[in-house]
């Protein structure tokens, strides 16, 4: 007899209220995405096919896979036929959900203040952020130019940039390109081209800027 996944009383009470509420951000890191992620990586770690171990935990391929999608709530007797069937502790299937995640709260005004490679006189980065222990490094700044400003393209690293304008008015240059940047317009480019602030057009000048990079080109 095959078991079929009991639903709980709470995934019951939402069904109804909408799409919106069954994907999106949020869902990336719900507890049954997380569990789905492990049973198909155990799975694949072992070499079955959906149809080979919804087989031996006794479910239907369509369950199975539905499970993996994180696509419904799983009974505590499903999840214990499937961590047989894989031949991991019951916990293993948690694991992922429960590890840490970081969170970085900077209050105003309380950034780290750095000098940057090629900083000038009168750029004033405040670090607001930084991933530890990651693939990819992010790093958040609040940049403020003054009327002290000296100002050349002369950035270049590798990886990804995004500048958002929150106050003055400047010309950006990327690479052969100027771009006239008013506040609430937005930047996204490789910055492995050389780029930076050339004119300052109206100040006090504050921008954030996001920088994106594999650990690899650190």
């Amino acid at each position: 007899m095959r078991r079929t996944a009991e639903a709980p009383a709470e995934q019951v009470a939402a069904e109804g209220q909408g799409e919106a509420h069954a994907v999106g951000g949020a869902r990336e890191n719900s507890l049954e995405v997380s569990i789905g992620r492990a049973v198909r990586q155990f799975r694949l770690d072992l070499g079955k096919t959906v149809a080979e171990l919804a087989r031996e935990a006794e479910l239907s391929a369509g369950m199975l896979s539905k499970i993996e999608n994180g696509a419904t709530s799983s009974s505590l007797s499903t999840l214990r036929a499937l961590s047989t069937a894989l031949n991991v502790p019951f916990t293993a299937l948690f694991r992922k959900f429960e590890e840490q995640r970081d969170a970085s709260f900077v209050k105003a005004g309380e950034g780290l203040n750095i000098e940057r490679r090629g900083t000038r006189a009168g750029h004033q980065y405040e670090l607001l952020g930084h991933s530890v222990g990651k693939s990819l490094s992010v790093e958040p700044y609040l940049v403020t130019l003054t009327d002290e400003s000296d100002v050349f393209p002369i950035f270049q690293h590798a990886g990804l940039e995004f500048i958002y304008l929150l106050e003055g008015e400047m010309d950006y240059r990327h690479g052969s390109k100027l771009y006239p940047m008013k506040p609430g317009d937005s930047l996204f480019f490789d910055s492995d081209a050389p780029h930076g602030p050339e004119h300052l057009v109206k100040l006090p000048i504050r921008m954030l800027s996001v920088i994106c990079a594999s650990r690899e080109t650190e």
